[in-house]
């Protein structure tokens, strides 16, 4: 991740931000002090923690990616915290990358970075139209998995330790049946009770692990490719 720069509430400008500010100085990094009323003006939240960073955005494509295994894939999911949850699940089940498709909301739309916890800094991030995903997938043997919230069968049941790109649908329509048509398997998460389907960030969550699982069973849980 390559900063651009770092500001900083001279406010609050204490020993541990003296230190973050050496710190960034000897990376090369610059760093200005502002206001506190123009720092809360900047800040996106209503109670920033007094030091701000401006960085290049982690973007990379579909190309750039070295032997991909597991690809958690985002069609049209626009709640940034669903966004977010699926980006930290990727990261933690060792996912390849996400990849952002269709309507699905920004990637680095502030509540999005939140509710990554971070993980927006570990795992690759990728924004691409389905119908390069789909081509990408042919040439690289990789399995386009739809979730469904019904009809599919039991990912448990399903071959996911294999390199597969592991689709799910919008909130509240799912995937469209054109994407459902186009993919290679469709899985549906076994449920009890009378809940009518999963929350988005949940079932791809499932998903991601349940292929973590399964690697693991089949030797095949290498550390995540680097770009």
């Amino acid at each position: 991740m390559e900063f651009e720069a770092l500001y900083v509430d001279v406010a609050r400008f204490d020993r541990p931000m003296d230190e973050l500010v050496a710190r960034a100085a000897s990376a090369g990094v610059r760093t200005f002090g502002l206001e506190s009323s123009v720092f809360q003006h900047v800040a996106d939240t209503k109670a920033p923690q007094g030091v701000l960073g401006a960085v290049r955005l982690p973007a990379t494509s579909l190309d750039a990616l070295i032997e991909p295994r597991t690809l958690v894939v985002l069609v049209d999911v626009q709640d940034p915290g669903n966004a977010g949850t699926l980006v930290r699940s990727a990261d933690a089940s060792g996912a390849s990358a996400v990849v952002f498709t269709a309507h699905s909301v920004d990637p680095f739309n502030p509540k999005t970075l939140r509710a990554t916890a971070g993980s927006i800094f570990h795992v690759p991030i990728v924004v691409s139209e389905f119908e390069e995903l789909r081509a990408y997938c042919a040439r690289n043997a990789i399995q386009v998995v739809a979730s469904v919230a019904r009809g599919g069968v039991d990912p448990r049941e399903a071959n996911l330790s294999r390199a597969s790109a592991l689709l799910v649908g919008n909130e509240a329509t799912g995937l469209s049946p054109e994407i459902e048509h186009a993919s290679d398997l469709r899985v549906t998460v076994p449920m009890s009770g009378h809940a009518e389907s999963l929350n988005a960030g949940v079932a791809g969550s499932l998903l991601a692990f349940e292929a973590l699982y399964q690697r693991r069973s089949a030797g095949l849980d290498v550390p995540r490719s680097s770009l």
